[in-house]
Order: C-alpha cells, then structure tokens, then sequence
C-alpha cells in the first residue's frame, strides 16, 4: 500500500470513491459499515490539494481510501464545521483551551470496503498525522453516532478520545481528539 499526498490528476478517482460511500449515494446495503457526510467536489478537492490537506491510500495505482486533514478556515464552508467552530473554545485538551489556530478538523476518512480493516486506516491517519503536525497540535474530529463503524474505528483502532458529544441537525455526534505529537502505533 502507497500513501501520499493527493494531486489534482487524483481527483476524479478520489470523487468516485467519496460518491460510493456518501450519504446520500450509498447503497442501503452497504450503510451499515460505513458512510461519510462531508459533501466534496473538484473545487474544494483542488483547494484541500493546495493545502497538503489530502493524503490518499494507493493500492495496484488504485485509490482505496483518502483522508482529508484541513485549518478550521478551510472547513467553515459547511455549516456543521461552523458550528463546530463557535463550540471549540468551551472545550480543553492537552492543557489548553481548542481554537481554530491549535487545532484542525481530521475527516471525512473513506475506505473501500475490500480494504477495511487491512490497516489502511491506521496507515492514512498516520501519514496525515505526521503532516499536520508541523502545523497543529491538536487533531478534532465528530462521527455520527448512528456509524458505529466510524466510532469504534476511531475510539479502538486510532485510540482517539472522546471530548463531548453534541447533537446539529437532530443528530447525535461524539467529537474526539488526538495529540499529534504522538506517532501512532498499531497494538
């Protein structure tokens, strides 16, 4: 498995595997494993690329999952990052009061199936770790608590912790945290 920074010439194979796993595109079938929320297209892709914001997972020249790593800024086009914005300065972590300059939204994360639970995960969150880093030191992100794939994913396999729970848009939310000073180790 090849893990990288995205380019533009990965786009349309990174927005073919997002529309397999959307919301509002997934088979019902396949809903129970998984889904992502977060809405992209090539203009948000091209703008997440120029900011070393989209580490993807390479498989036989095939993407198989894709993370997206972005500032607070970039993430305030969507009204549930908004929210998520107005909220972060009631919350503490590692000592020190969350704020868009200390912190960063991780996700969404998306597998192919056929990958899940391989360590593609855990390879994504790394590699994406490793480059904000530079810039943050401290990672947030929120799962649907209706995906409890995504949570166990995130609470057992990445060890993030949880922060709080919240709900937006009749929905109930877990957001969790990670000091990206720590390499993460697979146990």
């Amino acid at each position: 498995m090849e893990y990288r920074l995205a380019t533009y010439n990965d786009i349309d194979n990174v927005l073919e595997l997002h529309k397999k796993y959307h919301i509002d595109t997934i088979k019902p079938e396949d809903k129970a494993d998984g889904f992502i929320t977060t809405l992209l297209n090539t203009e948000l892709l091209k703008e997440l690329i120029d900011q070393d914001g989209l580490v993807i997972a390479i498989n036989n020249k095939l993407v198989v999952g894709f993370v997206m790593s972005a500032s607070w800024e970039y993430c305030s086009k969507w009204p549930m990052f908004q929210y998520m914005i107005g909220k972060l300065g009631e919350l503490e972590y590692l000592g020190q009061k969350l704020t868009t300059y200390n912190s960063y939204q991780y996700g969404p994360v998306c597998i192919d199936k056929k990958f899940r639970g391989t360590g593609v995960l855990e390879g994504l969150f790394e590699y994406a770790r490793i480059i904000m880093n530079r810039k943050y030191p401290i990672l947030v992100t929120f799962v649907n608590k209706m995906n409890p794939r995504s949570v166990s994913a995130h609470t057992k396999k990445l060890k993030l912790d949880i922060i709080t729970e919240f709900e937006y848009n009749n929905k109930s939310y877990l957001e969790l945290v990670y000091d990206t000073s720590k390499e993460f180790k697979n146990s």
